[in-house]
């Protein structure tokens, strides 16, 4: 695909093409998943970039740096799928298996090593590159649910759901994992009620 002019001026009245040609609304539940998997793909983004001036050990840079680097690509695949109209495929169309949730799963696993077994719910915050992956990862489950709501209107690929349900849990295990590595603390939620602060 070349892309020659960003604007184009189609979509003035409010109405956008999905991949096949179907015209439809800007605000319909469709365009809204897609354009959901892509807030958080730029938030991944700004993880990235935050990471690359972090100046964090050798291990972690590399680790995430190229782990987001997948599953960025991984989520333009997925917004590929979504863009695309119902019943319509072509050549070369992007896929999300059942491989890459187990891709996931090997992650957290792999990261879960590291962490030791949460008691209690954590805040989220920290540094600020597991902050970001506490916000990458509401994103996510909005992203999830938006997909939820609009598989019940039209058909929507189970593992796109599956992908994003475990992408959702492998950012709140790296954000834990990061906060690890960079020797941060956790905080956890103090569930007797806190004293507010004075004025």
């Amino acid at each position: 695909m070349r892309i020659s002019k960003v604007y184009t001026r189609t979509g003035d009245a409010g109405k956008t093409r999905l991949a096949g040609g179907q015209e439809v609304w800007k605000d319909s539940v469709r365009v809204e998943a897609y354009g959901t998997v892509d807030e958080l793909n730029s938030t991944l983004g700004l993880i990235r970039a935050s990471n690359e001036q972090s100046g964090t050990n050798a291990e972690g840079l590399k680790f995430i740096e190229n782990t987001l680097k997948w599953t960025q690509n991984k989520l333009f695949d997925l917004g590929g799928i979504l863009a695309t109209a119902p019943g319509e495929s072509f050549p070369n169309m992007p896929t999300v298996s059942p491989e890459d949730v187990d891709h996931l799963e090997h992650l957290i696993d792999e990261c879960q090593k590291d962490l030791a077994p949460l008691k209690e719910f954590i805040l989220p915050g920290g540094g600020q590159i597991s902050a970001l992956f506490h916000v990458a990862r509401t994103i996510c489950r909005r992203a999830e649910r938006v997909c939820v709501t609009l598989s019940k209107e039209e058909s929507v690929p189970p593992e796109l759901v599956q992908y994003l349900n475990r992408l959702s849990d492998a950012l709140f295990v790296f954000a834990r994992w990061v906060a690890k590595k960079q020797g941060e603390a956790e905080f956890l939620w103090e569930r007797k009620s806190v004293k507010s602060p004075k004025a």
